[in-house]
């Protein structure tokens, strides 16, 4: 089953100097449930631009994007923001944790501003948080975990309301050695176990080399590569 299409995807930013920047020149991506895809390139060729639009962050300026069988463009803002709050999950490399909450709260944001219930939602990031290895953690503050447990607060709150794609954007490009295996290993299990799509942009190769495929954003188009031409 598909989860996420994107066809022709253009994104073109207006210069400093008034010309035209083409930073996506037609891509083309389809994502499969339990599936992990890799995307790569050099910094600056556009993979996180890429990203914003697959989940609905920006608006391609030509091309158009399916995620969960339901089209994104011509939604107005509301409603594709309502899309993008039930069907996809960001984790990006700096986890974005809202420092005053807890764990558990953070997971939890989501859920509340979807409308569940405080009984429903902090379940639901129990069972979450215990899934990611943190149920002893879950009461701490952003400031009293490791930045491994951080992220991994950061995968269960990307998690919370049962996407059907999760989109990560250097998600262990700012943790050590051991804590980034962990985080692997977590991603490849949690789209198994749960079922989703997931697309990665990463230039540690070790993670590239756990995903289905290896795709290469360059010149605004994406190729097929190999883990060998990732950057560690």
């Amino acid at each position: 089953m598909t989860v996420l299409e994107a066809h022709d995807l253009h994104k073109t930013y207006t210069g400093g100097d008034g010309g035209a920047i083409n930073v996506l020149a037609g891509v083309d991506l389809t994502l499969g449930r339990r599936e992990m895809v890799a995307i790569v390139g050099a910094s600056g060729a556009g993979k996180s631009t890429l990203l914003h639009v697959l989940g609905a962050l920006d608006r391609p300026s030509r091309g158009y994007v399916v995620v969960g069988g339901e089209p994104v463009n011509g939604l107005s803002e509301e409603r594709q923001a309502a899309l993008r709050n039930r069907s996809v999950g960001f984790v990006f490399q700096f986890h974005h944790l809202l420092r005053e909450f807890t764990a558990l709260e953070n997971v939890m944001m989501p859920l509340r501003i979807s409308g569940k219930e405080v009984p429903e939602a902090r379940s639901r990031a129990e069972e979450l948080l215990s899934r990611v290895g943190l149920s002893g953690r879950m009461h701490h503050l952003p400031s009293q975990l490791s930045g491994g447990e951080q992220q991994r607060t950061a995968v269960a709150r990307a998690l919370a309301m049962d996407p059907k794609v999760v989109l990560a954007d250097e998600p262990s490009g700012n943790l050590d050695l051991a804590n980034g295996t962990m985080l692997h290993e977590l991603l490849v299990e949690v789209v198994n176990d749960l079922e989703i799509g997931m697309i990665v942009v990463t230039h540690n190769r070790f993670l590239a080399a756990l995903a289905n495929r290896v795709l290469l954003l360059e010149g605004g188009k994406l190729t097929e590569t190999v883990v060998a031409d990732v950057i560690v």
